[in-house]
């Protein structure tokens, strides 16, 4: 559970730094340039991932039950990570409804990936992951909404088209992902 943690600690660490620290985060960008902040930030997340799914893999041979999630809300995660994958795609395609809207829809996804996870699965290590995850994304997409309405951020008004990408691409990666992705990177068939 240590890796675990640790891989936490650090992954979403670097993730909150302009949520805790942004003065020192302008700082830093500003003592070590750009490229060098990015390759900073790169690295400690890519270190902080390797010891979450490292760590997470360990801890999944040692399973601790916390509780049995229904049956129906395994399904009904299905639906969540759907949501979710469109959210995240949606951070990406310009002018959608989703971002107009949220703002920040890729921490919306997030949200919406780790509750549902959360609903479907009972065992210690994935409400420790899962759960770090979705305290997160709430944090920080709180804080990001605060910044933009301090700063006057105006989102581009959506379109259809834009929504049709949105929806199209993340329905898409999402089938790729839930019906031969995941069993292949994670070893659980959500869909089995």
């Amino acid at each position: 559970m240590a890796l675990l943690i640790v891989g936490l600690v650090l992954f979403l660490g670097i993730h909150s730094v302009r949520i805790v620290a942004d003065g020192w985060r302008t700082r830093q960008r500003a003592r070590l340039g750009e490229n060098g902040w990015k390759g900073l930030y790169s690295l400690i997340s890519i270190v902080g991932f390797v010891l979450i799914v490292w760590g997470f893999g360990l801890v999944r041979q040692h399973p601790v039950l916390l509780y049995v999630p229904p049956l129906a809300l395994r399904h009904l995660n299905a639906l969540f990570t759907l949501l979710a994958f469109i959210l995240v795609v949606a951070a990406y395609v310009p002018a959608n409804h989703f971002k107009a809207r949220l703002g920040h829809p890729m921490l919306a996804g997030v949200k919406v990936w780790a509750f549902g996870h959360l609903l479907a699965t009972g065992m210690l290590h994935d409400v420790v992951l899962f759960g770090a995850f979705l305290l997160w994304a709430i944090v920080d997409f709180v804080s990001a909404r605060r910044r933009d309405l301090a700063a006057g951020v105006v989102y581009p008004a959506g379109t259809v088209k834009g929504d049709a990408i949105a929806l199209v691409a993340g329905i898409v990666l999402w089938a790729v992902f839930a019906f031969w992705l995941h069993g292949w990177l994670i070893g659980v068939n959500p869909m089995g």
